[in-house]
């Protein structure tokens, strides 16, 4: 089994060269992909050992993981940051459930077992946003939707259509897995917030995510979009409007506005319910058919 490590990796020269050589120990080639870094990242890499592929202006994560999987002749495909936070001596682990041929992917999860210790509060709580955003999306239980760190198998890999290039292709690689029917499998692994090298702003990375994850929930699941805002909204409208006709009838109010628009709500959220069914009836239909 040939395995290659693919690196995505911008402005990163502090932690590249160590991230390489742990890494290299582990597998039969290293891949980074330097998206445009303005500094000695591929330099580093390269003297370290790397196979660097560069792109010449940023284009982002998903579009380096692209470069990378393009380029890597593997069985098996490992993904890891190049900021340090990720432990090469965990590949290891990670790969053992494909080459014992158990899974086509393998998503290392720092909360398998738990709550992190080593996860700052803030971001664990914006993380536990967009876990929920993404299994919703996808229909899957990960407990770690927005880690780097993974193993692919070859047969796994022409599923991956990297639409989005930015830091949205973690929860899209998920997506495109359960779409799929491939085997997921989630192993412990542990992370490093204590390293400085992170490119990422992790309040503007997870707006990003979770509007795109909000995005595809119209196409993927139209009765989360769009039935279960509608049934919350239809059924307020609905208490609204009895309560506004019993104060109008018992002369509590004679002003007829609030109650106008609170049957409006009842229409708003009974369209939005039956637009929610008919487009689940009708993507069923698709993945029935075009099966």
């Amino acid at each position: 089994m040939r395995i290659v490590a693919v690196i995505p990796a911008f402005n990163e020269e502090v932690a590249i060269g160590s991230v390489v050589l742990l890494t290299g120990e582990h597998v039969d080639e290293v891949i980074v992909v330097d998206d445009g870094s303005a500094d000695r990242t591929a330099h580093v890499a390269e003297m370290a050992g790397a196979r660097v592929i560069r792109h010449h202006r940023n284009l982002g994560k998903g579009a380096a993981l692209k470069t990378g999987f393009e380029a890597a002749d593997a069985d098996v495909i490992v993904t890891l940051d190049a900021d340090a936070q990720h432990n090469p001596a965990e590949i290891p682990k990670l790969v053992e459930p494909i080459l014992r041929g158990e899974a086509d992917v393998v998503n290392g999860s720092r909360y398998l077992h738990g709550r992190d210790e080593n996860t700052p509060r803030y971001r664990r709580v914006g993380q536990k946003i967009l876990d929920r955003a993404t299994n919703i999306s996808t229909g899957l239980e990960i407990t770690d939707t927005q880690s780097g760190f993974r193993a692919f198998s070859s047969a796994s890999i022409p599923h991956f259509r990297f639409r989005d290039p930015g830091f949205v292709v973690e929860s899209e690689m998920l997506a495109d897995a359960a779409e799929a029917g491939l085997r997921i499998v989630e192993v412990e692994v542990g992370v490093r917030y204590d390293v400085d090298g992170s490119t990422r702003n992790p309040i503007s990375h997870g707006v990003s995510v979770l509007l795109k994850i909000i995005g595809d929930l119209e196409l993927k699941r139209p009765l989360y979009y769009f039935t279960l805002p509608g049934l919350i909204i239809g059924v307020t409208g609905a208490i609204l409007s009895l309560m506004f006709i019993r104060d109008y009838i018992t002369g509590v109010s004679v002003n007829m506005g609030p109650t106008i628009v609170a049957v409006m709500l009842t229409l708003f959220g009974t369209f939005f319910i039956f637009t929610g069914i008919i487009l689940d009836s009708m993507r069923r239909m698709i993945i029935h058919y075009g099966r």
